[in-house]
C-alpha cells in the first residue's frame, strides 16, 4: 500500500469499519470539507451499541453501509476486529475528529451544531468559538419531529456549513444526514452522539487514562445513572462476538 492509498475497507457484522488512524481520517476529512465543487459526506464512529441496534434497524444499516467514512469509535471495535478478522483497527473517536478538525481549520471553519436539548448546542457553539475560533454557520436542538427533517436540514443547507455535528441519538443522526445529505449540503456530517453536550460542558469527557486505555465507556456507565440502561447491550456485543468466533 502506498503511503497515499487508503487502507482497505473491512466489514463487521455486515457493517463496514475504515481502519484509519485518527491522523488518516482528520486529512480525509479536511479534503472534503472545502473541495470543490462541494460533495456532501457521511461520517459514522462506530461503537457496540450501534451495531447491536443494528440487528433490529434495517435502515440504521443501510446508511451506515453507504457511509463515506466509517471509524472504530471505541475499545470494543478494536476487540471485535481483532477478535473476528485478525486486525488491528486504530480508534478515532468522533470527539477527536470533531475537536481535531476544529483545531486544524479555527477561523475558516463553519460547523453547524444540531442536537441535544434546546440551549446545549448554543452553548457548545460558544465554547468551540473561544477554544478553536471557528465560525458558527448555525444551531437548533435535536429534540424535533421526523415531520420537521425537511425543515430543518434546508436551514443547515442556507447555512453554508462545512461541518455538520448532529448529536440526536444513534441511528436518527446517522439517519438524518444521510437522507438529507442532498439538502443540507454539508461537506462533512458527523453523527457525533454526546460530543454536542461535552463541548457545552453539559456532559464531561472522559479522563485521559481511560480514554488511553479504551476503557472509557465503563467510567461513563458507572459515573451516569442514565446510562446503566445501556450496561446490558455491551453485554449483548461481547456475547455476539464470541458467538461469532464460535461460528468460525
Amino acid at each position: 500500500m502506498s503511503p497515499t492509498s487508503s487502507p482497505e475497507r473491512l466489514v463487521l457484522f455486515d457493517l463496514p469499519l475504515d481502519p484509519v488512524t485518527l491522523d488518516t481520517a482528520l486529512d480525509r476529512l479536511s479534503g472534503w470539507l472545502f473541495e470543490s465543487p462541494a460533495t456532501p459526506h457521511t461520517v459514522v464512529t462506530l461503537n457496540p451499541e450501534f451495531i447491536v441496534q443494528s440487528r433490529t434497524q434495517p435502515e440504521f444499516v443501510r446508511v451506515m453501509q453507504q457511509a463515506d467514512l466509517v471509524t472504530a469509535d471505541g475499545v470494543g471495535i478494536v476487540y471485535a476486529a481483532r477478535q473476528l478478522l485478525g486486525a488491528e483497527v486504530p480508534r478515532a473517536p468522533g470527539f477527536d475528529l470533531v475537536t481535531g478538525l476544529m483545531k486544524r481549520h479555527g477561523p475558516e471553519l463553519r460547523v453547524f451544531f444540531l442536537g441535544s436539548k434546546p440551549g446545549v448546542a448554543e452553548q457548545a457553539a460558544q465554547n468551540a468559538v473561544r477554544d478553536y475560533g471557528i465560525g458558527v454557520a448555525g444551531v437548533h436542538h435535536g429534540y424535533f419531529k421526523p415531520d420537521e427533517d425537511q425543515r430543518v436540514a434546508e436551514l443547515v443547507g442556507a447555512s453554508g456549513a462545512h461541518l455538520l455535528l448532529t448529536g440526536m441519538g444513534a441511528g436518527r443522526q446517522e439517519i438524518f444526514n444521510d437522507y438529507w445529505k442532498q439538502l443540507h449540503r454539508a461537506p462533512v456530517a458527523i453523527g457525533c452522539g454526546g460530543v454536542i453536550d461535552v463541548l457545552a460542558g453539559a456532559a464531561q469527557l472522559a479522563p485521559d487514562w481511560t480514554r488511553k486505555l479504551g476503557v472509557e465507556w465503563i467510567w461513563r456507565v458507572a459515573g451516569d445513572r442514565k446510562r446503566w440502561g445501556r450496561a446490558p447491550r455491551l453485554a449483548q456485543f461481547v456475547a455476539m462476538v464470541q458467538a461469532e468466533k464460535r461460528r468460525g
